[in-house]
């Protein structure tokens, strides 16, 4: 199957490199000064599975011609609507466009842009980075992708999928219930982003102070009831990996909105904490510390756009 990667960023990037690594026909489709990048200096990962340089196929938004058969879309929630139109000359009528962006907003826009019959629901498991060289960094050894048809039917055409990703140096699993996997990713990003960003600091250096553990599990159990509002309860094993993960004391565990934060990067705050609040509203459920998230986060996107109006205006 020829498979087209939207981007080669973090996650685009890794696991379309793993791809390419196991044989698979595998084109990035990117930006003119990302390909000449990559070009000059290939497509690095450092990971605790090897390290890997390898020349990847590369086509721009202006090249593309012809369909693919997946288009593995993983931008980040504010590049949706610039991606949907980069990759639509690549999406033909019986392309699968498989997506493991953050959130669940996307997917509504996703299939009133290329009908419901071309998404294929996905999840992404994996901790990753773009340094200043422009290299992949792993944080841990964690990388897996979850896949299925939103109607959890199997079909022949997510069999062929499966066949495709298996065996390429990461985890996979086929789902019959991917909508719900979705969810549970949700609330687990979420609940790690709310505290990360609104508490500004590592899951370890949160849990360091008077009154930090409690926190970080009410800003847990917030997002858990809002999932479990909209028909997706955490089942009770991931409820209690999630509740170790989040009170380990020295833990590093930070999340992607937090690491952009830092960066002075823009975030998804709509995309995942904005999207919770408004289902946790519409289900009447009182939600302050993500409500709390929510403006800080906004006041912070509002704060970048003024500074990019005032550096425009200045020059």
């Amino acid at each position: 199957m020829k498979i087209l990667v939207v981007g080669a960023g973090a996650v685009g990037g890794s696991f379309g490199a793993r791809l390419a690594q196991a044989g698979r026909d595998v084109t990035f489709l990117v930006r003119p000064s990302r390909a000449k990048q990559l070009q000059s200096e290939g497509l690095r990962i450092v990971s605790p599975h090897g390290d890997l340089a390898l020349q990847p196929k590369t086509i721009t938004a202006q090249e593309l011609a012809s369909p693919f058969d997946i288009i593995f879309l993983s931008v980040k929630a504010l590049a949706l609507d610039q991606a949907m139109d980069d990759l639509s000359h690549g999406a033909g009528s019986d392309t699968m466009i498989y997506h493991v962006l953050n959130g669940m907003r996307h997917i509504e826009a996703l299939t009133r842009r290329f009908g419901e019959r071309a998404i294929v629901g996905g999840v992404c498991m994996v901790s990753t980075d773009l340094d200043d060289q422009g290299r992949i960094i792993q944080m841990n050894p964690m990388q897996k992708l979850t896949y299925g048809e939103l109607s959890g039917e199997i079909t022949s055409r997510i069999r062929s999928f499966d066949e495709t990703m298996q065996n390429a140096g990461f985890e996979t699993e086929l789902s019959i219930a991917i909508i719900q996997a979705m969810w549970h990713k949700c609330v687990m990003i979420a609940s790690l982003g709310l505290v990360t960003c609104l508490l500004d600091g590592t899951i370890g250096e949160i849990n360091a102070v008077p009154e930090g553990e409690q926190t970080i599990l009410r800003a847990l159990d917030e997002c858990a009831a809002v999932g479990a509002a909209c028909g997706f309860p955490l089942p009770q094993s991931l409820t209690a990996f999630l509740r170790q993960a989040v009170t380990t004391k020295d833990s590093n565990l930070t999340s992607s909105m937090y690491r952009d934060l830092k960066k002075d990067a823009p975030v998804e705050v709509d995309a995942i904490l904005g999207d919770l609040l408004e289902h946790g509203r519409s289900h009447r459920l009182d939600t302050p510390l993500l409500r709390a998230a929510c403006v800080r986060l906004r006041v912070y996107q509002n704060s970048r756009q003024k500074s990019a109006g005032a550096r425009t205006t200045a020059t």
